[in-house]
């Protein structure tokens, strides 16, 4: 009985210890300021066969990253498969921030063809036409960087994948909101990626068990 007794008192300390400031993890948060959405083009004659109206595109939103030497066990994270979809004549989302190695699926939500292509340095490829029924292409982004989408056939169509040499990043809210949690204790570089125009930058050190707030305003 007192052996069993010892051995709960350890395993309640062991937890304890594990819970303690030391452990914990850091966490950002605040608001980017975001541009307003882009007129939308009038409808182009040569879509009018097509069934179907061009939707709205995605309102604008940021991605907020960390960067910097992180330890070893942070670059251990599982690379996940995304999925960019083409419905309504849009890129949904039209900003998709993914790491470095990641697979991406670009399915057609439309019932007529679409194109995805891209001449950007960071990954050039283009997927020809195909349709709903169709298998999704699968394309992996292996370096970091900015590439930017586009639809042969739907020339208004525009999308961003944004590469990030870090497992530390979130995309805002359409306000503007963003939380940035699981963060190890360091000093670093947070940054926003509004645009290719608008990256703004703070340096943080963060400590375990930190909420710190920081808002990115337009400059």
């Amino acid at each position: 009985m007192i052996g069993r007794c010892v051995f709960k008192a350890v395993c309640c300390a062991l937890l304890l210890i594990g819970s303690g400031p030391g452990h914990a993890q850091a966490l950002i948060e605040g608001k980017v300021a975001l541009p307003g959405p882009e007129p939308q083009d009038l409808v182009p004659t040569r879509y009018a066969a097509q069934p179907g109206e061009i939707a709205p595109p995605d309102p604008p939103v940021a991605v907020v990253y960390l960067e910097g030497q992180f330890p070893e066990a942070a670059t251990n994270s599982i690379r996940l498969t995304n999925e960019i979809l083409q419905f309504g004549m849009q890129f949904r989302p039209a900003l998709l921030p993914v790491r470095v190695g990641t697979a991406v699926a670009f399915p057609n939500g439309d019932d007529f063809y679409h194109n995805v292509f891209s001449y950007s340095k960071t990954k050039r490829f283009d997927l020809g036409r195909y349709r709903k029924s169709d298998r999704p292409p699968i394309e992996v982004f292996d370096k970091p960087g900015v590439v930017k989408l586009y639809c042969e056939i739907h020339r208004h169509m525009r999308g961003v994948i944004l590469v990030l040499d870090t497992p530390y990043f979130t995309r805002t809210q359409t306000n503007g909101l963003y939380r940035l949690p699981g963060l190890p204790a360091g000093k670093y570089r947070l940054r926003a990626w509004v645009d290719e125009r608008h990256v703004y930058e703070k340096q943080v050190d963060l400590e375990s068990g930190q909420l710190l707030h920081l808002d990115f305003d337009a400059k």
